[in-house]
């Protein structure tokens, strides 16, 4: 009896917050006139998609009101609304986004006050399922009528607020087009890392071995020993410019992940970082191999993840897991140490960003000040 009563509680406390929020949207009506009114006045045409913002943030609070009850998320599928008025105007109006929450608003006016179905059974339930229960040892009958109000509730909001095909399309395509402007950004940072490399290491080496071997042969007939010298150094100049040239190899693809697979090259990264990094290959070292390109992308996300924390974390120690799944690859780095990782302050994270957005994978970073920072990973992969 008392698990029937803890759980209408929580249901009607769902339907309580459920009622305030639809009180909300009642008043929001008079937003929505002042804006059709001005949107139709020509002047308050700005006002459009600044209300057409408000109304997602609204129904986001919604999706996580009745995310917290089901524990099922419902995704949002909203085009950007960004550029010039025209444009701002064009996509609030034409965003199929806008017209699922105009579509949800409008029904949350009749459907949102449930909890006045709901607080009369009360009463009725503890006399009634009192009896029921505790006399007869009989399940509840009137109590859980809350809680089938609840879940009425949180269904209803679900169908009205579950984006559109259209809509998932339109953001789908969004999302393209900023990992496309991140690849491509990502691939112009690295060649401009590649050619800088090359300039500034092996090309010069290379000039300086020609410079060499040139002064050698003009001192060759005239003093052997000083062409024998020039000689010497040419040979260090060109150990050096191989040195270079391997380590521009190694940053467009480690030569180590071909001859030993991500789990090889992830233990040699280990090995190689002065910090005791415990390694969990999650048997990928069994099976199929991934994709050369995804080994990479978690090649280099491992790579940086443990600079950073040698760098910056001041944790001597670090946890690094991989996992492999139907779909997929993760990656998952952890260190202990003081946190606060920043995408912006030139740390790596940007760069990691964009090189999995690039694959169509998924980046998160958990770093609160204090620590510890997290980085998860998950690379699509066909096994």
């Amino acid at each position: 009896m008392w698990k029937t009563v803890q759980r209408a509680a929580w249901a009607t406390l769902h339907l309580v917050v459920a009622a305030a929020m639809a009180f909300g949207v009642w008043i929001f009506i008079t937003v929505l006139l002042i804006t059709a009114i001005g949107t139709v006045a020509v002047v308050g045409a700005w006002m459009l998609p600044e209300t057409v913002l408000l109304i997602r943030r609204i129904a986001g609070a919604k999706r996580g009101l009745t995310a917290a009850w089901t524990g099922r998320r419902i995704p949002e599928a909203y085009q950007s609304v960004s550029g010039t008025l025209r444009e701002r105007l064009w996509i609030a109006v034409r965003d199929p986004g806008t017209h699922t929450d105009l579509r949800w608003m409008l029904a949350y006016y009749f459907y949102g006050a449930l909890v006045f179905l709901a607080l009369p059974l009360w009463p009725v339930g503890l006399v009634v399922d009192g009896v029921w229960c505790g006399l007869l040892r009989r399940p509840a009958v009137v109590l859980p009528l809350i809680v089938r109000l609840a879940d009425l509730e949180a269904d209803w909001t679900t169908a009205l607020l579950m984006p559109s095909p259209k809509a998932q399309l339109a953001a789908r395509v969004e999302e393209l087009k900023e990992t496309r402007a991140d690849a491509i950004a990502a691939h112009g940072a690295e060649l401009r890392r590649i050619e800088r490399d090359l300039h500034d290491g092996a090309q010069a080496r290379l000039v300086a071995l020609s410079m060499r071997i040139g002064l050698a042969k003009r001192a060759y007939d005239r003093d052997p020993a000083a062409a024998r010298k020039l000689l010497d150094d040419a040979q260090d100049q060109a150990e050096q410019a191989l040195t270079e040239l391997r380590h521009v190899v190694r940053g467009i693809h480690p030569p180590i992940l071909t001859d030993r697979g991500l789990v090889g090259a992830v233990r040699a990264l280990a090995a190689s970082s002065g910090l005791a990094v415990s390694v969990d290959d999650g048997g990928l070292e069994e099976g199929v191999r991934p994709p050369a390109a995804v080994e990479a992308a978690a090649y280099f996300v491992i790579a940086e993840s443990l600079t950073n924390v040698a760098k910056y974390s001041g944790s001597p120690r670090a946890e690094v897991r991989l996992a492999r799944t139907r779909r997929s690859l993760t990656v998952y780095v952890r260190d202990e140490g003081q946190g606060g990782a920043d995408e912006s302050a030139g740390s790596g994270l940007l760069g990691m960003r964009r090189r999995v957005a690039a694959l169509d994978g998924t980046f998160d970073v958990t770093s609160p000040v204090g620590g510890p920072t997290v980085i998860e990973v998950e690379l699509p992969c066909v096994w």
